[in-house]
């Protein structure tokens, strides 16, 4: 099965209804249809190996997407956030291709002759104009859907291969077809670079759900989006939260009254934030959704009921659950191991595996799965007795100290309970005595006086062992993040080296 088969099925069975709106234009499910087949034969006639979209989102990506599956060429959107020298080097990688976006940037950084190059509208003009042309082909099953370049931070990225079985897997294990009734509208703010973002696409197609393109993410534009367009459904990581409360505080507050869910990922939530959200939006079902790229996105879930189930409880077991990600999907397995490869129990921290149909872990210069089709996924948690997965952050994130390994997630935790601490994060830094020791960065609460370097110790001390109070603690007027959310723990690290 293809994934364009997604798009076909919509457009058979409600070809006139509304599929995509994106900066003031209405794309139906025929017209997109028509788009993707049309760009199937752009992408055939050029002979290129790969299909390229250096942009942000737009009836383009989608159009690119299904056009590349239709003619079975991987689809490879690209971070135009990379400096050049990160991006060239990634071009190169996928040379001959067809790239959608940035001329410019593109013949400066790779002048190669055997590229095909075309702006946002010259590839949608000539999808359409093509779209006769098209017939509907394209690979199945194993044949490779799309590459996604992961961000390299020691190496070279790696380029995380998802098949067509891996991405048809999650959908069918997650959305009914059609399930969506026609004023629905999902609005899609996360770049189209982002498994997120592939996978939003993906899935409101499949239940026929309105897509509302948000190019360029800003509170302001999201809300007035949202409000203007009745979005019912939306997809934001924990820095666009944060951002849109902040702006909703500042008095911008269009009507919302049709928002029913928001999912949120692609980073660790602050529970103080997703408690002020419940209470924000008390009509609105939130959901936690925890996945990589090599799962094809999701594979657990904190549900709606959940959240709100915690929210407002007093028994401090329901309430943590607030801080988990939920439990794992019925169409995937996980497990917790240690070092040595060995399942632990409930409650004992250890790296996250998982397992499943949707799971690629497979990349262009290998793939990671074990024997048995376990995937490592290098994030470092447990399950609890009741079978909620918890984080504590990358595995290479954990402090080792004096041969005891530390979360980072448990310190933050405690010191965010801190009513003047905004933000926090701990990373390792060198000790000669430890090997490692704690490095804490706190940004103040705005309004409050910055807590002392020694209250703060005091209070990891009195709630947790004596091992995990801060060598160093540090005071900043922000955290770094990348677009998605996710805290750059090695810029952190830096601020102490320096």
């Amino acid at each position: 099965m293809n994934i364009a088969l997604f798009l076909e099925m919509a457009a058979d069975t409600a070809p006139d209804r509304i599929g995509l709106v994106c900066d003031g234009q209405r794309w139906s499910y025929a017209d997109l249809l028509a788009g993707a087949r049309g760009a199937a034969a752009l992408i055939r006639d050029s002979g290129c190996a790969h299909v390229a979209l250096l942009d942000e989102s737009s009836e383009a990506a989608a159009m690119a997407l299904f056009g590349a599956a239709l003619a079975g060429v991987p689809y490879v959107p690209l971070n135009y956030r990379l400096a050049d020298a990160d991006l060239g080097a990634l071009l190169e990688r996928i040379t001959p291709a067809l790239i959608v976006g940035d001329v410019d940037r593109v013949r400066r950084l790779c002048p190669a002759d055997s590229n095909v190059v075309l702006t946002r509208a010259a590839f949608v003009e000539a999808a359409q104009a093509r779209a006769v042309d098209a017939p509907s082909e394209g690979e199945d099953g194993e044949g490779v859907a799309i590459q996604l370049f992961t961000s390299g931070t020691t190496a070279a990225p790696k380029a995380a291969i998802l098949r067509h079985a891996n991405l048809v897997s999650y959908i069918l294990g997650t959305v009914e077809f059609a399930a969506a009734p026609e004023e629905d509208a999902a609005l899609v703010s996360v770049p189209p670079y982002h498994i997120a973002g592939i996978a939003a696409l993906l899935s409101s197609i499949y239940a026929m759900r309105r897509i509302l393109m948000l190019p360029a993410f800003s509170p302001e534009a999201w809300l007035d989006l949202a409000a203007g367009e009745g979005a019912s459904n939306a997809f934001v990581v924990p820095t666009m939260l944060s951002r849109i409360i902040e702006a909703m505080a500042k008095g911008h507050r269009p009507d919302l009254s049709a928002l029913r869910a928001i999912a949120y990922g692609g980073g660790k939530m602050p529970t103080e934030l997703i408690h002020q959200a419940l209470d924000l939006f008390p009509a609105t079902g939130f959901t936690n959704a925890y996945g990589l790229t090599e799962t094809s996105s999701t594979i657990a879930l904190l549900g709606p009921d959940e959240h709100r189930a915690a929210h407002g409880s007093d028994d401090p077991t329901v309430r943590a659950r607030l801080g988990s990600v939920g439990r794992p999907l019925p169409t995937v397995e996980i497990e917790i191991r240690d070092e040595d490869g060995a399942v632990l129990p409930p409650g004992e921290p250890g790296e996250i595996y998982v397992r499943g149909e949707q799971v690629s872990g497979e990349y262009r210069e290998r793939s990671a799965l074990d024997a048995d089709g376990w995937f490592p996924t290098r994030d470092a948690g447990y399950i609890d007795a009741d079978g909620y997965l918890f984080l504590s952050g990358r595995a290479d994130d954990v402090i080792v100290r004096g041969g005891e390994n530390i979360s980072p997630g448990e310190i933050e935790d405690v010191v965010m309970t801190h009513p003047a601490v905004a933000e926090a994060a701990a990373v390792a830094i060198p000790s000669h005595e430890w090997g490692e020791a704690v490095g804490l960065i706190v940004v103040p609460r705005a309004g409050h006086d910055a807590p002392g370097e020694e209250e703060l110790k005091q209070m990891v001390r009195a709630r947790l062992r004596s091992s995990r109070v801060p060598e160093r603690v540090l005071f900043a007027d922000a955290l770094p993040y990348n677009e998605m959310g996710k805290l750059l723990r090695r810029e952190i690290k830096t601020l102490f080296a320096a």
